[in-house]
């Protein structure tokens, strides 16, 4: 979430479009967050309630990049609409978190008073966080509408996976559908060719755990989850050879660092619920697991270290983590460096 910005209608995307058909269009957005598709397939919804077929030359104004003239936004939000009920202003990846005061001055103007007609919508990639301390943010919040577009919780992403391999031809079934999300993650954009990819591999009409395996691109969290489980099996070999993998898909060491690290943290939970009865709600639980085949896959990788030896783990992680905020040593090389220790137990 951004700094000081609270999470504002953050609803499943159906209601939120079910309610823009019912209302219409408001005078003023802005639309970010990670889920990108989403995002797009709203702004299409935008524009269709606000732009009339054949119009959309006269009546919708785009601007692009970090900088914005305000006076060309100003003369935009003030055209009347031609052929149509409505404008529409798109201002995308605006860098709002630097603007400056006297373009402040006159942004607090436009939107302020936005004239009944106009619907203004500033667009952010999915990497950047408005700063909702900053003057600006809070502009458009006051006069606005802010909407943060996540990844939808896992019920609405399986029926979405269910319409996409129907429209191919294919079928999923549900526990498949949610492998296939911790696989390759919650984000639309990344699992919409996944899906298609899987579509044209499989030979039989129904989607398989083997097919998802075969040809998916895998998120750094489900790689490391499969590394972690072959130290728990002494693999230390094909541990390796998924750390060198890791490291060659350029993920900055520092992420990859944090992603093992908190997989190292989910496997001492989990063996302290093991040693202490605790059970898989409560790993689940405590390590904000969504399926029941991550907490067995969890509790079953545990069970090859000892309590010991995973708090260890866990304060090596931290260690290489000072490490590679407070020296000059290869980053790659620290990771490397820390798969041994966690191979070789550091000596417990």
């Amino acid at each position: 979430m951004a700094k000081g910005m609270r999470k504002n209608d953050t609803a499943d995307y159906s209601s939120l479009v079910k309610e823009l058909k019912a209302r219409g269009p408001e005078n003023l957005y802005l639309l970010w967050g990670e889920e990108d598709y989403l995002r797009e397939q709203f702004l299409l919804e935008i524009k269709k309630l606000c732009l009339s077929e054949g119009a959309e030359e006269f009546n919708y104004k785009r601007f692009d990049g970090p900088a914005v003239d305000m006076k060309s936004l100003s003369d935009a939000v003030d055209s009347l609409p031609f052929f149509s009920r409505r404008t529409l202003i798109e201002v995308r990846d605006y860098d709002i978190n630097k603007c400056r005061d006297d373009d402040l001055a006159v942004l607090k103007e436009i939107t302020g008073d936005l004239p009944n007609y106009c619907t203004l919508v500033f667009v952010l990639g999915s990497s950047y966080e408005p700063d909702g301390r900053l003057s600006a943010c809070k502009t458009i919040k006051a006069n606005g509408r802010v909407i943060q577009f996540t990844s939808q919780s896992t019920g609405q992403l399986v029926k979405w996976i269910f319409r996409r391999f129907e429209a191919m031809g294919k079928t999923i079934n549900k526990a498949d559908a949610e492998y296939l999300i911790f696989v390759c993650g919650s984000l639309m954009n990344r699992l919409i060719p996944e899906v298609e990819k899987l579509s044209a591999y499989a030979k039989s009409d129904i989607i398989t755990r083997e097919d998802i395996d075969a040809v998916t691109q895998r998120i750094p969290e489900a790689n490391v989850f499969e590394m972690t489980g072959l130290l728990a099996s002494r693999d230390f070999d094909g541990a390796a050879a998924v750390l060198a993998e890791l490291l060659a898909s350029r993920e900055p060491p520092i992420k990859l660092l944090a992603i093992i690290g908190q997989q190292m943290r989910n496997l001492y939970a989990a063996r302290l619920a093991i040693d202490r009865g605790l059970g898989k709600n409560y790993v689940m639980k405590t390590c904000g697991l969504k399926y029941d085949f991550m907490a067995n896959r969890l509790l079953n990788n545990a069970k090859g270290f000892s309590l010991g030896r995973l708090a260890r783990a866990v304060e090596l992680c931290a260690e290489t983590d000072y490490r590679m905020k407070s020296s000059s040593a290869d980053d790659e090389a620290l990771l490397k460096e820390l798969l041994l220790h966690l191979a070789l137990g550091d000596s417990l």
